[in-house]
């Protein structure tokens, strides 16, 4: 069993961040043959932020309906129960991520000001 999500998000980070490690990238698309449809292709080409927890979320939907579906006694049941939880941890880190990206722009824009606050230029 792998964990699609999670390699999906890494397949979309990469594509945000702009990593270009082709040993990682093969790595996860080998993982995902066979399952790159719906959220979780459109989680793996991903290019923005706010894709990947679009495609996240809806990703974890089908997650957490497979968990309704699979008796407790199954095998797998822990199993994906495990990977809800790390998927989970996934989408509240991305959510970190975008906000730390805000805060850097927002501060990036108050440094903007400041520096004209402090070196005024005349229109002329």
């Amino acid at each position: 069993m792998t964990c699609h999500e999670l390699e999906a998000l890494r397949l979309g980070l990469m594509n945000v961040l702009g990593t270009e490690d082709r040993s990682a990238r093969d790595h996860a698309e080998q993982e995902l043959a066979g399952h790159l449809d719906g959220p979780i292709g459109a989680l793996a080409d991903a290019d923005t932020l706010a894709e990947l927890a679009r495609h996240l979320d809806a990703a974890l939907v089908d997650l957490e309906a497979e968990i309704a579906e699979t008796d407790s006694a199954d095998p797998s049941y822990d199993y994906l129960r495990g990977r809800l939880v790390a998927v989970r941890d996934a989408e509240r880190a991305v959510s970190r991520l975008t906000d730390q990206g805000e805060d850097v722009l927002g501060g990036l824009g108050e440094a903007h000001e400041v520096l004209h606050e402090a070196f005024p230029v005349e229109d002329g």
